[in-house]
Protein backbone atom coordinates (compact mmCIF):
# COMPACT_ATOMS: atom_id res chain seq x y z
CA UNK A 1 0.00 0.00 0.00
CA UNK A 2 2.62 2.72 0.88
CA UNK A 3 4.56 1.79 -2.16
CA UNK A 4 1.17 2.65 -4.36
CA UNK A 5 0.72 6.25 -2.44
CA UNK A 6 4.41 6.73 -3.23
CA UNK A 7 3.53 6.23 -7.17
CA UNK A 8 0.70 8.89 -6.39
CA UNK A 9 3.04 11.25 -5.55
CA UNK A 10 5.30 11.23 -8.68
CA UNK A 11 4.81 12.85 -11.77
CA UNK A 12 4.84 11.71 -15.19
CA UNK A 13 4.85 13.42 -18.59
CA UNK A 14 3.80 11.84 -21.29
CA UNK A 15 5.15 13.02 -25.22
CA UNK A 16 2.65 12.26 -27.47
CA UNK A 17 4.54 11.86 -30.97
CA UNK A 18 2.64 11.07 -34.28
CA UNK A 19 3.00 7.26 -34.52
CA UNK A 20 3.60 7.54 -38.26
CA UNK A 21 7.04 8.96 -37.50
CA UNK A 22 7.05 6.49 -34.19
CA UNK A 23 6.88 3.81 -37.10
CA UNK A 24 9.57 5.91 -39.03
CA UNK A 25 12.16 6.50 -36.73
CA UNK A 26 11.74 3.22 -34.71
CA UNK A 27 12.45 0.97 -38.28
CA UNK A 28 15.98 2.93 -38.44
CA UNK A 29 16.26 2.47 -34.53
CA UNK A 30 15.80 -1.19 -34.60
CA UNK A 31 17.34 -2.28 -37.02
CA UNK A 32 20.26 -1.70 -35.73
CA UNK A 33 19.91 -3.36 -31.86
CA UNK A 34 21.70 -6.63 -32.03
CA UNK A 35 19.84 -7.89 -29.28
CA UNK A 36 16.25 -8.23 -30.96
CA UNK A 37 15.22 -9.26 -34.09
CA UNK A 38 15.62 -6.75 -36.93
CA UNK A 39 13.22 -5.85 -39.78
CA UNK A 40 15.09 -6.33 -42.97
CA UNK A 41 12.55 -3.73 -44.95
CA UNK A 42 10.62 -0.71 -43.94
CA UNK A 43 7.24 -2.62 -45.13
CA UNK A 44 8.39 -5.59 -42.98
CA UNK A 45 8.56 -3.04 -39.98
CA UNK A 46 5.70 -1.61 -40.38
CA UNK A 47 3.12 -4.76 -40.18
CA UNK A 48 5.02 -5.86 -37.53
CA UNK A 49 4.15 -2.72 -35.81
CA UNK A 50 0.56 -2.47 -36.92
CA UNK A 51 0.26 -6.07 -35.31
CA UNK A 52 1.88 -5.03 -32.09
CA UNK A 53 4.57 -7.36 -32.36
CA UNK A 54 7.61 -4.97 -31.91
CA UNK A 55 9.39 -4.52 -29.00
CA UNK A 56 7.49 -2.93 -25.95
CA UNK A 57 3.91 -4.35 -27.58
CA UNK A 58 1.16 -2.40 -29.27
CA UNK A 59 2.13 1.45 -29.50
CA UNK A 60 -1.67 1.63 -29.61
CA UNK A 61 -2.13 0.11 -26.54
CA UNK A 62 0.96 1.96 -25.24
CA UNK A 63 -1.36 5.67 -25.97
CA UNK A 64 -4.53 3.86 -24.15
CA UNK A 65 -2.55 2.71 -20.96
CA UNK A 66 -1.32 6.22 -20.14
CA UNK A 67 -4.42 8.39 -20.95
CA UNK A 68 -6.06 6.62 -18.33
CA UNK A 69 -3.94 8.85 -16.26
CA UNK A 70 -5.59 11.94 -18.30
CA UNK A 71 -6.52 14.36 -15.86
CA UNK A 72 -4.41 13.80 -12.99
CA UNK A 73 -2.69 16.64 -11.30
CA UNK A 74 0.67 14.46 -11.50
CA UNK A 75 0.32 13.57 -15.27
CA UNK A 76 1.43 16.20 -18.30
CA UNK A 77 0.94 15.61 -21.76
CA UNK A 78 3.22 17.27 -24.17
CA UNK A 79 2.74 16.60 -28.02
CA UNK A 80 6.25 16.37 -29.93
CA UNK A 81 4.96 19.15 -32.47
CA UNK A 82 3.90 21.32 -29.67
CA UNK A 83 7.50 20.88 -28.41
CA UNK A 84 9.22 21.04 -31.70
CA UNK A 85 7.59 24.64 -32.51
CA UNK A 86 7.97 26.36 -29.63
CA UNK A 87 10.17 24.71 -27.28
CA UNK A 88 10.12 28.49 -24.85
CA UNK A 89 6.64 27.34 -24.01
CA UNK A 90 7.25 23.96 -23.17
CA UNK A 91 9.88 24.21 -21.33
CA UNK A 92 7.68 26.60 -19.51
CA UNK A 93 4.81 24.35 -19.09
CA UNK A 94 7.14 21.75 -18.10
CA UNK A 95 9.03 23.72 -15.72
CA UNK A 96 5.44 24.39 -14.16
CA UNK A 97 4.24 21.44 -14.02
CA UNK A 98 7.11 20.22 -12.24
CA UNK A 99 7.01 22.95 -9.64
CA UNK A 100 10.14 24.09 -10.59
CA UNK A 101 11.20 27.48 -11.09
CA UNK A 102 14.19 28.28 -13.39
CA UNK A 103 16.49 31.46 -13.14
CA UNK A 104 17.22 33.34 -16.36
CA UNK A 105 20.41 31.97 -16.90
CA UNK A 106 19.30 28.19 -16.22
CA UNK A 107 16.48 28.86 -18.11
CA UNK A 108 18.35 29.99 -20.83
CA UNK A 109 20.88 27.48 -20.96
CA UNK A 110 17.86 24.94 -21.22
CA UNK A 111 16.87 26.45 -24.11
CA UNK A 112 20.59 26.69 -25.75
CA UNK A 113 20.63 22.24 -25.11
CA UNK A 114 17.35 21.51 -25.64
CA UNK A 115 17.25 21.84 -29.74
CA UNK A 116 17.75 18.30 -31.35
CA UNK A 117 20.84 19.26 -33.51
CA UNK A 118 22.27 20.46 -30.28
CA UNK A 119 21.60 17.03 -28.77
CA UNK A 120 22.71 15.04 -31.26
CA UNK A 121 25.97 16.24 -31.47
CA UNK A 122 26.13 15.74 -27.49
CA UNK A 123 28.59 12.48 -27.53
CA UNK A 124 26.71 10.79 -24.97
CA UNK A 125 24.08 10.19 -27.46
CA UNK A 126 23.80 7.86 -30.00
CA UNK A 127 25.52 5.37 -28.24
CA UNK A 128 29.11 5.71 -28.53
CA UNK A 129 29.86 3.81 -25.08
CA UNK A 130 27.57 0.78 -25.99
CA UNK A 131 29.63 -2.50 -26.79
CA UNK A 132 29.16 -3.81 -30.58
CA UNK A 133 27.41 -6.63 -29.34
CA UNK A 134 24.57 -4.53 -28.61
CA UNK A 135 24.35 -2.54 -31.59
CA UNK A 136 25.98 -2.14 -35.58
CA UNK A 137 27.83 1.61 -34.97
CA UNK A 138 27.43 1.74 -38.64
CA UNK A 139 23.59 1.67 -38.63
CA UNK A 140 22.29 3.05 -35.26
CA UNK A 141 21.96 6.67 -34.65
CA UNK A 142 19.60 7.36 -31.68
CA UNK A 143 18.78 10.67 -32.81
CA UNK A 144 18.51 10.79 -36.24
CA UNK A 145 16.52 13.41 -37.51
CA UNK A 146 13.88 14.62 -35.21
CA UNK A 147 11.86 15.58 -37.93
CA UNK A 148 8.34 16.41 -38.11
CA UNK A 149 6.35 14.63 -40.80
CA UNK A 150 9.75 12.06 -42.06
CA UNK A 151 6.90 9.65 -42.39
CA UNK A 152 6.11 10.61 -45.33
CA UNK A 153 9.31 9.94 -46.96
CA UNK A 154 8.70 6.60 -46.19
CA UNK A 155 5.05 5.43 -46.46
CA UNK A 156 3.43 4.32 -49.70
CA UNK A 157 -0.22 6.09 -50.66
CA UNK A 158 -1.22 2.32 -49.83
CA UNK A 159 0.28 2.24 -46.05
CA UNK A 160 -0.62 5.67 -45.27
CA UNK A 161 -4.67 4.51 -45.93
CA UNK A 162 -4.11 0.95 -44.03
CA UNK A 163 -2.76 3.00 -41.11
CA UNK A 164 -4.97 5.81 -41.19
CA UNK A 165 -8.26 3.03 -41.19
CA UNK A 166 -6.21 1.02 -38.06
CA UNK A 167 -5.28 4.09 -36.19
CA UNK A 168 -9.09 5.01 -36.13
CA UNK A 169 -10.20 1.68 -35.38
CA UNK A 170 -7.86 1.50 -32.43
CA UNK A 171 -8.07 5.04 -30.92
CA UNK A 172 -11.89 4.84 -31.03
CA UNK A 173 -12.97 6.93 -27.82
CA UNK A 174 -9.57 9.25 -26.97
CA UNK A 175 -10.92 12.65 -26.85
CA UNK A 176 -10.85 14.70 -30.14
CA UNK A 177 -7.85 16.73 -30.51
CA UNK A 178 -5.66 14.31 -28.70
CA UNK A 179 -3.62 13.62 -32.50
CA UNK A 180 -2.74 16.98 -33.08
CA UNK A 181 -1.48 15.84 -36.43
CA UNK A 182 -4.89 14.97 -37.35
CA UNK A 183 -6.27 18.54 -37.46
Amino acid sequence: MCKDLELEKQKAIYLNRNPRDVITSGFYYWRAIQCVRNPDTFEQYFEWFLQGNVTFGSRFDHIHGWLQMRGKENFLIVSYAELYRDIRASVEKITQFLGKRLGPKEFNSVLKNIPFEVMKTNKMNNFPLAPDSFTDHSKVQLMRKGAIGDWKHHFAVAQSEIFDKIHKEKMVGLPQGFFPWES
